[in-house]
């Protein structure tokens, strides 16, 4: 496991601008759309917008990071290693785990440069350090069900130019359907409970709550845990499922 995350590690800095793009776009998001709507949602009680809007940048820039993960298969694929892998002595969970692990490093990678970046807005986090723990636990989460997602889809299909479409597709509706850039409160019918029922509204709700709340209320936590604790389970199971069909191929 430990060698496969280290080959994607070294790919990924060989080719340091898949961070620079996936880390741009959520900046620009963090900057220059907050200047545009902050004063506006001053309006409707929301002093700190950057602060508002950094839990869904910081799913935002998972997601990106994620799917750019997905793309390592392609590669390998294309220069053969993929299938030498596939007939080493290797166990199928520590392949899988091994590619996961790098697009959860490099998430947690940017997530750490979208922070500090947020820290010249006077963006804190006032549930202290227990909070910044349990933010560190919902990234992870949040990084290995949508990793171990992206790496099932990118061996369910044929090349990147179809993967990368339909990576496009998913990850802007996702963020958009979410409580990322407003308050979901404010919503009412058809688009709320559209809303509630986005995974990552939840896991945005829980980030926000610890950013703000002095007070950590473990039962609006808890519940987004479990939540993502049996995603993880299932996006871990789909990718073995989906490597193992690969090996019969």
């Amino acid at each position: 496991m430990l060698n496969i995350l280290w080959r994607n590690i070294k790919w990924r800095f060989q080719n340091p601008v898949s961070i620079a793009i996936t880390i741009l776009q959520p900046l620009i998001w963090l900057v220059l759309y907050s200047a545009v709507a902050g004063q506006a949602m001053k309006n409707m009680g929301i002093g700190n917008y950057v602060a508002f809007i950094l839990p869904g940048i910081i799913v935002l820039v998972t997601l990106a990071a994620c799917c750019s993960g997905g793309m390592i298969n392609f590669i390998m694929k294309s220069n053969g290693s993929f299938y030498r892998i596939l007939i080493a002595p290797v166990s199928r969970s520590s392949i899988v785990l091994g590619q996961m692990l790098e697009a959860i490093l490099v998430s947690f990678l940017e997530v750490a440069i979208l922070c500090a970046v947020s820290l010249f807005f006077s963006v804190t986090v006032a549930s202290g350090i227990a909070g910044v723990v349990l933010m560190i636990l919902l990234i992870f989460m949040t990084a290995f069900f949508v990793s171990g997602l992206t790496y099932s889809i990118s061996l369910f299909l044929p090349n990147e130019i179809i993967y990368e479409t339909i990576m496009n597709a998913i990850i802007l509706p996702v963020f958009f359907l979410s409580s990322a850039l407003f308050p979901f409160e404010s919503l009412s019918g058809g688009l709320k409970i559209a809303l509630m029922l986005n995974p990552f509204t939840h896991i945005i709700n829980a980030l926000r709550r610890l950013i703000f709340g002095e007070t950590i209320l473990f039962w609006d936590v808890l519940p987004v845990i479990a939540l993502f604790a049996v995603m993880c389970c299932g996006s871990f199971a789909l990718a073995m499922w989906r490597l193992k069909k690969e090996i019969t191929h």
